[in-house]
């Protein structure tokens, strides 16, 4: 449970937590559960939790007692609703995540609502998901999740494998035959002798699980995995209509009028595959990366690494997407570092994700199929490697999810940590960072705010919360700090620019 001893903790708390402020005195002033509580339940538990403090009023930042009266009672109606279906199909509360706290002047309830797990998703009211009955929390507001929103949580909530659906009506001449024999030479150099390297293009490609047949119904064809990884680019966009990917090397002054001084997209050139795309933009990201001279033997070790973490995370985004949602597949290299996003949300909280040992991988085949060259990695322990390889050198990495304006998770890694920043350590790529801002005092989370803002001196609050994954109000609280010390406007708020001072 949260903990909180007085209202002088809620300030503090809500830097790093959704907080929901309500009054729960009733019409009557007996107490009762607020009839607003319930949108908010749906919405952290679709979203990223948070905490309800039944009792309290907020007015900019500021919290004042109003206390709830026969606060035993207000409980005791929260848990026989909460186990109504009609009012809300699912109770993620526990007895813990529930408490009254006696303050100087009256009762406050303390409701700490958890996010619901990928299998517990859509939480909705009034036992019907559609119509505005399902919520999510966006910008510190209950806001009404569309009915396609819903039907995607219902889809991740019952297809745990997207890629081994069976795509009617598609052959072998729907592929890039030179993606599946660089494929097949991949392999040999992986594991020389493997016997699947004597197979029939067709064998192979069902050994590899692209193409298989349904014995309930069946049905035989191409997989998804199957098109995805080796098809032709218009094959794949009849199959999967939404599916892009993206590269894009961008220049160090975001406000230049040069997007990118490099771009990979299916254009025509190639085949617009994931393998390709693999291949060609593995090379891009570690093209000018400076080796350190070590030996194994008499033998130089070319393979760092941060050359490993890379193609970790490349693959990890690949084979994690939801080919089907909005969102494109993007990598960004820049001087600063690398960003990886792919479309859908995380399938496990970040903190899990970033521990290791729970995989809940969408693509599961194709993730068996980078396997078998020797790329990626399975049972949880992906970017866990990924970590140790990035993080052991001292740079910056962080793992979040965000639902504007599109579904989407994002693996950022950046060059260099704040602490080698401040003491002039170069880590090789100058990212134009100036490494003498002193930030002593300053929490990890302000630093880290601090850096991004760095990185993009234009950047508006509400852009600060979507990619930190922390409310607006906090993040305005904590520019607010910032610009005691260490932050400065130059200009308007609409056309001016940060400085960090």
């Amino acid at each position: 449970m949260i903990e909180i001893t007085s209202l002088e903790d809620l300030p503090l708390l809500a830097e790093s937590v959704e907080v929901e402020c309500k009054l729960a005195a009733g019409q009557d002033g007996r107490g009762k559960l607020p009839d607003d509580f319930w949108p908010t339940y749906s919405a952290f538990a679709n979203t990223h939790g948070g905490l309800v403090v039944l009792g309290v009023k907020e007015k900019q930042g500021s919290y004042e007692l109003r206390g709830v009266p026969d606060a035993d009672r207000v409980i005791t109606d929260l848990f026989n609703t909460l186990n109504n279906q009609q009012k809300v199909n699912v109770n993620l509360l526990r007895d813990t995540d529930v408490r009254k706290l006696a303050l100087h002047g009256g009762d406050i309830i303390l409701l700490e609502i958890p996010t619901a797990g990928r299998k517990q998703k859509p939480v909705f009211l009034n036992g019907n998901p559609f119509n505005g009955n399902t919520y999510r929390r966006l910008h510190e507001g209950d806001r009404h999740c569309n009915d396609e929103t819903v039907k995607r949580m219902l889809a991740e909530q019952v297809e745990d494998v997207l890629d081994q659906r069976i795509c009617v009506g598609f052959s072998l001449t729907d592929l890039d035959m030179d993606s599946l024999n660089a494929y097949r030479n991949m392999l040999r150099a992986e594991k020389p002798g493997h016997p699947w390297l004597a197979l029939n293009d067709m064998e192979f490609l069902r050994m590899l699980g692209g193409w298989r047949e349904d014995r309930v119904t069946g049905e035989s064809g191409m997989t998804l995995a199957g098109l995805l990884m080796f098809g032709q680019w218009a094959s794949i966009t009849e199959a999967s209509p939404l599916y892009f990917v993206d590269y894009q090397e961008r220049p160090a002054d975001r406000q230049s009028e040069t997007r990118w001084l490099d771009r990979i997209v299916p254009d025509g050139t190639w085949s617009g595959n994931l393998f390709d795309f693999y291949r060609r933009v593995s090379k891009k990201l570690i093209a000018d990366l400076k080796v350190p001279f070590v030996l194994k033997g008499d033998v130089r070790q070319d393979d760092t690494p941060v050359h490993q973490a890379l193609r970790e995370a490349l693959v990890n985004a690949l084979v994690h997407a939801n080919y089907s949602d909005r969102a494109s597949t993007l990598v960004v290299k820049e001087p600063s570092g690398f960003l990886f996003r792919n479309p859908g949300l995380l399938r496990v909280p970040a903190e899990q994700a970033m521990q290791g040992g729970a995989s809940d991988c969408r693509n599961r085949t194709m993730q068996q199929m980078f396997l078998m060259i020797g790329l990626g990695e399975r049972a949880g322990s992906g970017l866990p490697k990924i970590i140790h390889g990035w993080q052991k050198n001292g740079h910056f990495l962080q793992l979040r999810d965000s639902f504007e304006p599109y579904d989407h998770s994002v693996l950022e890694m950046r060059w260099g940590t704040n602490q080698t920043r401040r003491n002039g350590v170069n880590d090789g790529v100058n990212d134009g960072v100036n490494d003498g801002v002193n930030e002593d005092g300053l929490a990890e989370y302000e630093r880290n705010l601090l850096e991004q803002i760095r990185h993009n001196k234009s950047i508006t609050a509400r852009e600060l919360a979507a990619e930190t994954g922390k409310s607006l109000s906090s993040i305005e609280r904590t520019i607010r700090k910032l610009k005691l010390k260490h932050l400065r406007r130059v200009g308007s708020d609409k056309t001016g620019y940060w400085e960090v001072l």
